[in-house]
């Protein structure tokens, strides 16, 4: 089935579109809005119908009005120019084209070498190989050699060969083998075996990998991506977590280097441009799908916001729709969807904390170690972390019990009197049990003049029944107050009945129960297009805080397959303010609790200045919980490491405890 935005113009006159494109740009000035559509309006001319005047016989342009490229290129400017002189390359021509940008001059484009050479076929590689030796009498992997180094040189070159295997009927014996291998290749290995690596992802073929890679996953426990990220570097690491992402899916591919592109303060042109014409025939409409359904946001809204003049108009139309308008809803972006959710079901993650118990403790020997380093003039910090911040919450709790058993004296109060500041939270944060942290964090967002729901909502949201329920006895023995009462007393609304409702810890616990799933989203569906917003928020709350987690997330599979929509879309568009927060923390942390709380640590150290307090309050909580995940989440969704985050942003002593907690760069 054909996937791409622009199709073969019916009825096209080679010479009748040269002289309309000759009247364009003759005389004073050029008709940009008359060359736009003439060159991109639907239904639009493919590249054989655009470039035959540039490359291909008939040639009707050149004899008649010198070569169009060269007169496009004078009579346009800028970013549109490229754009346009782009779409009147064949596509294996603009691939070399953009090869040979890459590597001309001082330095290399290794990200543009990276993007074509992991995506294309074999066919679209002998192509590209063939072009650039007509347009440049250049041997393309000469020139590939000559600018590259290393393990990176050696996998382009093996790209470069276009001999994937393309054979569909896939050797279970195989697929078990190559995953074992790349294993022992990597993880069981001292050092990393980079050829293995080259050899497997540079020839099996894209089915037998998919299969190879739910295999390794399966006996390594973790996704190969996060495999190649701790055994690979440099622009190697970055080339094979390309070919990894092209073969899991292209289009997905695609749609996170557009997202990119346009994120942040300015826009990537070059990488824009060449996208948008080197995918517009061939999976723009897969693009635009998955785009949409991972962003939830229209790629069309995007590139609109993102661009502006005859630029933008010529990109949209490439586009070719915007997934956000009514009736422009794909069918398929419920599949994509649909299918991201099988695979997170099939993936059974173990969590892992960064903090495990010590296996030689000794909680007298701590004790006496923590004595000494507060004792006399000046505070040994160094100790008081290595000791604190390696050890088990359990552990530390007996440590409390030694320490007043050989000393007679209260830990708590010694610490709080020799630390100050950010350090003195975390380190007497860790020394509370986890109920009671997470109680002095509530107490704490209620109390005195306004209250801060961010915090209620991040812990109140994401606590499991007995989490809850510890957090309640924990707060009644601190305040001598219920915790239901106080949430009551400083909220309101439906705020307050979500808050109330988590706060009882009563939700099911059971597996999911498909009849009653199906029901679930058709209410919640029903509800979304409902104008009474009172039942809207009611039907959310009764069922997104009282069903299980595995029932909530095929809850929302099967909301998917009846709106296109992702259950986050509907409330963003239905709901605001708090109670959209609240309910958005409670889908978040059902779809992939590390991911939500990797989310929250990255905003918290992004941008001018830190959020302390979330920092400190996430990296207490789940350091034992699942902070091994939250390092694989936030190097995933951003591209950067965690440890590295908190040591470009923090100072001192607190980021060397931070830095224990977080437990090895990534």
């Amino acid at each position: 089935v054909y996937r791409g935005s622009v199709k073969d113009f019916p009825g096209f006159d080679a010479s009748q579109d040269a002289e309309a494109l000759y009247n364009a740009m003759k005389g004073f000035g050029s008709d940009k809005e008359a060359i736009l559509d003439l060159i991109t309006d639907p239904p639009l001319p493919g590249p054989t119908q655009r470039c035959c005047g540039a490359h291909g016989p008939p040639a009707p342009f050149s004899p008649l009005y010198q070569d169009l490229i060269a007169d496009l290129k004078y009579e346009l400017t800028g970013k549109f120019e490229r754009l346009i002189v782009s779409l009147m390359r064949p596509p294996a021509y603009s691939d070399a084209k953009e090869i040979k940008d890459a590597i001309a001059g001082i330095g290399t484009d290794e990200k543009c070498l990276i993007e074509i050479l992991a995506s294309r076929t074999n066919q679209e590689i002998h192509n590209l190989v063939a072009a650039y030796k007509d347009a440049y009498e250049r041997d393309l992997e000469t020139d590939i050699i000559g600018d590259t180094s290393g393990h990176f040189k050696k996998m382009l070159v093996v790209l470069l060969q276009g001999t994937r295997e393309e054979d569909d009927v896939v050797s279970e014996d195989l697929v078990e083998q190559d995953a074992k291998d790349l294993l022992e290749a990597g993880e069981l290995k001292w050092g990393t075996d980079e050829a293995q690596f080259i050899y497997i992802l540079g020839r099996r073929s894209k089915q037998h990998l998919r299969l190879v890679f739910d295999e390794y996953l399966k006996i390594s426990g973790k996704p190969i991506e996060r495999s190649i990220r701790g055994e690979l570097s440099g622009d190697f690491e970055k080339l094979m977590l390309a070919v990894v992402k092209c073969i899991r899916s292209t289009a997905e591919y695609f749609a996170e280097r557009l997202y990119k592109a346009m994120k942040g303060l300015g826009t990537r042109d070059n990488t824009l441009i060449r996208i948008m014409v080197s995918r517009s025939e061939i999976d723009m409409l897969d693009i635009r799908e998955v785009f949409r359904t991972k962003y939830e946001k229209s790629l069309y809204n995007t590139i609109k916001e993102d661009t502006s003049g005859e630029y933008k108009k010529a990109l949209l139309k490439l586009c070719g729709g915007d997934d956000d308008a009514a009736g422009e809803f794909f069918p398929e972006a419920a599949q994509v969807a649909y299918r991201m959710w099988e695979l997170s079901a099939v993936a059974k993650v173990e969590l892992r904390g960064t903090v495990q118990p010590t296996g030689s403790f000794n909680d007298d020997g701590d004790a006496q170690v923590l004595r000494k380093a507060m004792k006399g003039l000046g505070t040994d910090e160094g100790a008081i972390i290595e000791v604190v911040t390696q050890r088990s919450n359990a552990q530390r709790q007996q440590i409390l019990k030694a320490y007043k058993a050989h000393y007679g004296r209260d830990l708590m109060a010694d610490l709080k009197s020799e630390l100050s500041g950010s350090l003195a939270k975390l380190i007497l944060g860790l020394m509370l049990t986890p109920a009671q942290y997470d109680a002095k964090q509530l107490r704490k967002a209620v109390e005195g003049a306004g209250t801060d729901e961010s915090v209620l909502i991040e812990i109140m949201a994401t606590r499991n029944n007995q989490e809850i329920a510890a957090i309640n006895e924990a707060y009644q023995e601190a305040y001598h107050k219920r915790l239901e009462d106080d949430l009551s007393s400083d909220t309101s609304g439906h705020l307050k009945r979500i808050l109330v409702s988590l706060a009882l810890g009563n939700r099911d616990e059971g597996p999911e129960n498909l009849t009653q799933a199906h029901e679930d989203a058709k209410k919640l569906a029903d509800v979304s297009s409902n104008d009474s917003s009172d039942s809207l928020e009611t039907r959310f709350l009764s069922i997104l805080c009282t069903r299980s987690y595995p029932h909530l997330r095929r809850v929302f599979q099967e909301f998917i397959k009846m709106t296109n929509h992702d259950v986050e879309h509907a409330i963003r568009k239905r709901m605001s303010g708090d109670v959209r927060d609240a309910f958005l923390a409670i889908v978040r942390s059902v779809k992939n609790k590390p991911a939500f709380f990797a989310d929250k640590l990255y905003k918290s150290m992004k941008g001018a200045g830190t959020d302390e307090r979330t920092l400190t309050r996430i990296m207490i909580s789940r350091s034992e919980i699942d902070l091994l995940n939250i390092r694989g989440e936030f190097i995933d969704l951003f591209d950067k490491s965690l440890h590295r985050m908190i040591e470009k942003d923090t100072s001192g002593d607190y980021c060397k405890a931070l830095l224990a907690l977080c437990g090895g760069e990534d």
